[in-house]
């Protein structure tokens, strides 16, 4: 989910089961790109051999673009409970400059 107020977005997204080491953000201008890695490894043992063994990695990507520029410097992130909630500030939009015509 993605909101936007005048000063900033919040982006919310939901990554079950994935240790907050294993998620990535990267902020370049206006994309913001999302990446977690998922890994799960269940072992079943009884006595001395292994009866049952898995294992899972997997990973998941989500890339956008928003409107305005990401003022990457006081951008914040936190995960809680499987949620990841992203507050990118925008960057102060430049005025344009007027050219004299000599």
């Amino acid at each position: 989910d993605v909101h936007e107020d005048e000063k900033a977005y919040t982006v919310r997204a939901d990554v079950p089961g994935v240790n907050k080491d294993d998620i990535k953000v990267d902020i370049s201008g206006n994309r913001v790109t999302i990446s977690a890695e998922t890994k799960r490894v269940a072992d079943e043992k009884q006595g001395g051999n292994l009866v049952r063994s898995e294992r899972y990695y997997g990973e998941q990507y989500r890339s956008f673009t928003l409107e305005h520029d990401i003022d990457d410097s006081k951008a914040s992130a936190k995960c809680e409970g499987g949620g990841l909630e992203l507050t990118l500030p925008k960057k102060a939009q430049q005025g344009g400059r007027k050219l004299q015509i000599h």
